[in-house]
């Protein structure tokens, strides 16, 4: 604790440190000369491309990705062409730019995932200069062409190439360039000598930064802020400019008494910080300029590259790994000399309390008098997440704790997040983990997105440990971590299926949100087809496993699956598969053998596609099933002919399927379509197509009374139907004398009551009267009742005795015109009652 500050240096009103990260680990004999080097941002991997020692023309460069902390990940021989820039993507996948702008994308191990060109004019201008960064869309790629032209792509995940315009005046490569992203668009900044320009999409835009030195002659280097707000310019006067990246607005110039062009130049500044900075680089030298005049420089005593951070700057040399920042003002009020800041007091407390001293309660006194204590846990509590020595951050956590004691309505919620977020953090850090993020930084980058880091180094066991340290949603955390490692654990060719299998199903369990068939197409992916279904059987839905099982050609087994689901609409989906994939006689003998989906393919061919209906019939020699389809086919049919020939093909089918009573109906169905059609011919009725009860009708109604006969006869058609057919014809075409002569022709099968019922209903008592008197002594009730004669309804009522019947009688009678016959109606009841 008493050499916190002896690593501080103070620049203006700022102080910055250089914490050591790491000993590096790998073993690099020169370090790292002769190496293209990249290094991802967020305590990313470490990429370098080494030349072979021994220059020949067999001997090849070395591709080589280690952690930050220098542990090897990926080593391998480079096979391709000359490599420009090294970089990497937000998601930690390697970008190799070639010289013919060909961009290959490896992932953290070195396995090649894909690649892609920058275009055909770079293919045969080459590339002189390439650049990686990021933006809201997401990675992008800049290079420069030996025709002095830009092309750019700002997502590589959606490849859109756009060439800006020409740069008057420039021959080669820029003195320097750098890509700016403002206002959703990206654009490159440019310096040929002393003149400065901006190219976007349609325009070259010279530009002057404001207050730049006129002892500058040129522009050497640029540098842009980790968010994009600020801009850096060095000359070849030894001058930096800083200001905003949109040239508007200066923050400062310094001198650096240095005229040699800067090997790397980046900013390190914190957000939120009022202290711009940038650190300048040069072979032996480290320089760190302000607002200021003055400078802080370190010496450096080996190769090393700058990394720009979104709070400060990795420094990555052959034998260490650093990180020089802006100490926070957390830091600094508590830590610094003599600081009387809350938290330096309460510290100071602290320490005072742990050595048994009374100094503790005159500290506490004289922060409670001020009434800062709240601030004095708080400043601790920040203090803590800024520090990378887990020892400093537990005296920092303690002495708040400390102080906490003495609050009563502390928030203990930053407090107990703090402590977690240190466990997160110096988890990563290790050496064997490698990702030496800062408290800022984990904020900015999430938990989602560390894990998911965690997951891609295949570092599952932590990301586990982290997840359910933290109580992360299981679908968000621990089954995802999961679903990762089985789709990993499925590409180890070196295991059988039974034993992956096995174990995923063991290690997943019932893990919530993981879906198998997710793994399943991954194995799929990796040509381990067998291995794919039997993962598949560990799939609960079977809407999952049945589109892959159609992807692996295993038909005959999805459809099995999606029939054991109930679900239709998944059968429906396989059969369309498998109409589409099989000839058609395969298709059928396999439907065969599926009822349910054979059952449900006949119920869409009903629907969709009759042809086909009537192949599956005649392949499985359903002659029942087949009459039925030549006799609904016959009702679609507009020609007699065409109707009568489906329906004898219907006929033969009933009689192989041995259906004499439909055989025999279809039959009379032909008979009675060649009878319309003679009748349509003889007399220009339109009867075809009507039913035998309809033909009737329209006969009678037409005074065919002859032709309706035959028509009766012939079919043998019941008396009481045709008796019933020929009133109801005559009556509602009002020919009463010819039902007078029909009602007398015979005894009627189905009584007089009807006849006088049709008259009424045709509003005709008086004919209706002339059938009262043939009506049967039970139902003259209810025919002098329908013509309205109360008198009659009353003498058959009492005639008969019949209690029910003199009760409905007396229903219909009024009190005030029919009392005589009520008081009759009432004595015949009382005396039918006492009988």
């Amino acid at each position: 604790m008493a050499f916190i500050t002896a690593n501080w240096n103070p620049l203006g009103e700022a102080f910055y440190r250089k914490i050591e990260l790491y000993e590096m680990g790998w073993s690099l004999r020169d370090g790292l000369k002769e190496c293209l080097v990249a290094a991802a941002p967020y305590g990313g991997p470490i990429a370098l491309l080494r030349q072979p020692q021994r220059p020949s023309s067999s001997a090849r460069p070395q591709l080589e990705i280690y952690s930050s902390s220098g542990a090897n990940m990926a080593s391998f021989p480079w096979k391709s062409g000359p490599v420009r820039q090294l970089g990497w993507t937000v998601c930690d996948d390697l970008l190799c730019i070639q010289e013919d702008g060909t961009v290959l994308i490896y992932d953290l191990f070195g396995a090649f995932k894909r690649h892609f060109s920058m275009g055909n004019e770079v293919v045969q201008n080459q590339v002189l200069e390439a650049k990686v960064f990021h933006s809201p869309y997401g990675t992008g790629v800049a290079i420069v062409t030996g025709a002095s032209r830009f092309t750019l792509a700002t997502n590589i995940d959606d490849l859109k190439l756009r060439r800006l315009p020409e740069v008057p005046g420039l021959q080669g490569a820029p003195s320097c360039w750098a890509v700016l992203t403002q206002d959703r668009q990206t654009k490159v900044l440019l310096a040929n000598r002393a003149d400065l320009y901006i190219l976007d999409n349609t325009s070259c835009t010279p530009v002057t930064p404001p207050g730049l030195s006129l002892q500058s002659c040129s522009i050497v280097n640029m540098a842009v802020s980790f968010s994009y707000k600020y801009l850096a310019l060095f000359t070849d006067s030894g001058h930096l400019w800083m200001g905003s990246a949109n040239l508007k607005d200066k923050l400062s110039e310094v001198d650096t008494k240095v005229r040699t062009p800067p090997k790397q130049m980046v900013w390190c500044r914190r957000p939120k910080s009022q202290q711009p900075s940038v650190v300048i680089m040069w072979d032996r030298l480290l320089l760190v300029a302000g607002e200021c005049t003055d400078t802080i420089q370190y010496t450096l005593d080996e190769e090393s590259v700058c990394v720009a951070e979104l709070d400060g700057v990795r420094i990555v040399g052959g034998s260490r790994h650093e990180l020089l920042q802006e100490v926070p003002s957390a830091c600094q009020d508590i830590f610094k000399i003599a600081s009387m800041a809350p938290g330096a007091l309460l510290l100071e407390a602290h320490k005072e309390y742990e050595k048994s001293s009374q100094k503790a309660d005159e500290y506490l006194r004289e922060i409670k008098e001020q009434s800062v204590l709240g601030e004095a846990v708080r400043q601790c509590v920040e203090a803590a997440g800024y520090e990378h020595e887990p020892e400093t951050q537990k005296t920092l956590l303690r002495a708040a704790s400390f102080g906490k004691c003495f609050l009563s309505n502390y928030p203990p919620e930053p407090f107990v997040s703090m402590c977690r977020d240190l466990k997160v953090l110096n988890s990563v850090r290790e050496y064997t983990v490698g990702i030496p993020l800062t408290h800022t930084q984990y904020k900015q980058m999430t938990v989602q997105v560390l894990i998911d880091r965690l997951v891609y180094r295949k570092l599952y066991p932590l990301a586990i440990e982290i997840c359910r340290y933290l109580k992360t949603p299981e679908y968000q955390g621990v089954s995802r971590v999961l679903k990762h490692w089985a789709c990993c654990k499925v590409q180890q060719k070196e295991e059988p299926d039974e034993s992956i299998a096995h174990a995923v199903s063991v290690k997943l369990g019932e893990a919530a949100g993981i879906s198998y068939s997710e793994i399943a197409a991954r194995a799929y992916e990796c040509g381990r087809t067998e291995l794919a279904i039997k993962l598949l059987e560990f799939e609960p839905r079977s809407g999952e496993q049945v589109p892959l099982l159609l992807k692996m050609k295993r038909s005959q087994l999805a459809l099995s699956k999606a029939i054991e689901s109930g679900d239709t609409d998944l059968v429906y989906t396989v059969v369309t598969y498998l109409k589409n994939e099989m000839n058609r006689g395969d298709f059928f003998m396999t439907l065969r053998n599926q009822p349910v989906a054979l059952s449900l393919y006949r119920q869409f061919c009903k629907h969709q596609e009759q042809d086909t209906l009537k192949d599956l019939f005649n392949q499985d020699d359903d002659h029942q099933e087949l009459g039925n389809f030549y006799v609904k086919a016959s009702y679609k049919e507009k020609k007699l002919e065409a109707r009568l020939s489906l329906l004898q093909s219907a006929v033969d089918e009933y009689n192989k399927a041995k259906n004499e009573f439909a055989a025999k109906a279809t039959e009379e169905e032909m008979k009675l379509l060649r009878f319309q059609r003679r009748l349509d011919e003889e007399m220009g009725e339109a009867l075809l197509g009507l039913s035998l009860q309809e033909t009737l009708h329209a006969l009678l109604t037409s005074n065919f009374h002859k032709q309706a006969e035959q028509l009766y006869r012939d079919f043998r058609v019941p008396d009481k139907r045709y008796w019933w057919l020929k009133l109801t014809a005559l009556a509602e075409k009002d020919d009463w004398e010819e039902m007078e002569k029909f009602a007398k022709s015979k005894k009627s099968p189905i009584g007089y009551l009807p006849f006088v019922e049709v008259c009424v209903k045709q509003h005709n008592k008086y004919e209706a009267k002339k059938y009262v008197s043939k009506v049967t002594p039970e139902q003259k009730v209810k025919a002098h009742l329908a013509i309205g004669d109360l008198e009659g309804a009353a003498e058959a009522a009492i005639e008969r005795r019949s209690e029910g019947e003199i009760s409905t009688v007396l229903s219909r009678c009024s009190p005030t015109t029919d009392r005589a016959l009520l008081e009759r109606l009432n004595r015949a009841r009382s005396t039918a009652a006492k009988k």
